[in-house]
């Protein structure tokens, strides 16, 4: 585990933490919602990417400049902010103050446009973000050049297993107690969409039959086209292994810790990384259907379950901005048939 100290004075300005992987919801949240932190606590993770002001239009920066900062697609504004900022969750953060004039946000809260919003108590220098408006998930975001890290007396957790991921407490249901879908489910399916038209390069692809298809099936219509010529899709990883015969594309998950996604042995199939928790839970699913059944109970069947499971009140609508903002940042989209479907696509 770590400790983050300001790089200025070496006062203490987090608790210990441990890294983990970003998670792929950090950008995106929900207009006009009050989110939760969207870190554990005692963990943290970096953002290798620029992130935040200060923002170029696309028209003043052009393709090749865009693409040095990680954007393969037009997109409004370019981000030239720092890289490797580090996030952690608000009640992690140790001795700093606001820095009130810098406190700008839409509604309910602060959204850092202005830039760093937290400075050291020790020496009053602007080390951190904190971020908490409405629709956005509660945050602070170290300045990489404000902080160091340091080793923690605390030893570290161990890191979870691939085989962690069946276990019930990596599993994100679906649907919220009140019939919504899930807003990091949202997400993570427009995350996935968006690496599974890079794959497939807009061509039709065919689900299984399984919860897969009951839970993405109406998403996946939303972005591909359907016809002939089509590539087999599949849910792979560990506990389930691999389908036989083998799909043209995995849908796989992304270790927590690392990002990185699971792999078959010695398989270079096209793989699709899903959020971990959405993955563990399409993988080894409650008991009980997210979705209502068809039909009606046997005569003198009476339910039991209450209060009854919830139940969503329309078919999974994936992010679309989460969509866009992960398919401008694939390389792939720069190939012609790829960059005609950026051009064309709206959902």
């Amino acid at each position: 585990m770590h400790v983050f100290v300001c790089a200025g004075c070496g006062t203490e300005l987090t608790a210990p933490v441990s890294q983990v992987a970003l998670p792929v919801h950090a950008h995106h949240g929900s207009w006009q919602e009050l989110l939760p932190a969207l870190m554990e606590p005692a963990t943290y993770a970096v953002d290798p990417r620029p992130t935040g002001p200060p923002w170029r239009p696309w028209s003043d920066v052009g393709a090749d400049a865009a693409a040095r900062q990680g954007i393969y697609a037009p997109v409004p504004a370019v981000s030239f902010g720092a890289r490797n900022r580090i996030v952690i969750a608000p009640g992690d953060s140790r001795c700093m103050t606001l820095l009130l004039e810098q406190c700008d946000g839409h509604c309910w809260g602060v959204d850092g446009r202005a830039g760093p919003n937290l400075a050291c108590e020790g020496c009053g220098r602007a080390v951190a973000t904190r971020i908490d408006d409405c629709g956005r998930w509660q945050t602070v975001w170290l300045e990489p050049d404000a902080v160091l890290r340091r080793p923690s007396v605390l030893p570290p957790a161990p890191p979870p297993d691939w085989d962690d991921l069946a276990h019930a407490e990596h599993r994100v249901p679906p649907v919220d107690p009140d019939g919504s879908w899930n807003r990091r489910w949202e997400t993570a399916v427009g995350v996935a969409l968006a690496h599974l038209v890079a794959v497939t390069e807009d061509r039709p692809v065919v689900l299984p039959s399984s919860l897969v298809t009951d839970l993405l099936g109406h998403a996946v219509g939303r972005y591909l086209p359907t016809g002939p010529d089509a590539r087999t899709v599949g849910l792979a990883g560990p506990g389930i292994g691999t389908p036989r015969p083998r799909p043209d594309v995995l849908l796989v998950p992304r270790h927590p810790v690392t990002g990185t996604p699971w792999r078959p042995p010695a398989d270079d199939a096209d793989v699709v990384p899903l959020d971990n928790g959405v993955w563990a839970f399409l993988a080894h699913p409650d008991e009980t259907s997210p979705l209502p059944a068809s039909g009606l109970l046997p005569d003198g069947v009476l339910r039991d379950d209450y209060p009854l499971p919830p139940r969503p009140w329309r078919p999974l609508t994936p992010d679309d901005y989460a969509f866009e903002y992960t398919l401008v940042r694939l390389p792939a989209i720069r190939t012609p048939r790829l960059r005609r479907y950026h051009d064309g696509h709206r959902p």
